[in-house]
């Protein structure tokens, strides 16, 4: 039982962390990957549950553009 409750408590914790990098990303970051989805904000709330799920790879994408720009994409 105690393995079921800490697996459960860890899927919670990975996502509420997706939530943070969805609310962030959403305000701050998807503009700045994107160019294409500025002013376009009837769209972004169709995309919290997959960054909710994929969390750590938007991080990393977000982070390689915004050290290297488009050089890498």
């Amino acid at each position: 039982m105690q393995i079921s409750a800490f697996l459960i408590d860890l899927g919670q914790y990975y996502l509420m962390a997706g939530g943070v990098v969805a609310a962030l990303f959403l305000v701050i970051g998807v503009d700045r990957v994107e160019p294409s989805a500025r002013g376009s904000y009837a769209f972004r709330p169709l995309l919290i549950p997959g960054i909710c799920l994929i969390w750590p790879l938007v991080l990393y994408r977000w982070y390689v553009l915004e050290k290297f720009g488009e050089a890498r994409r």
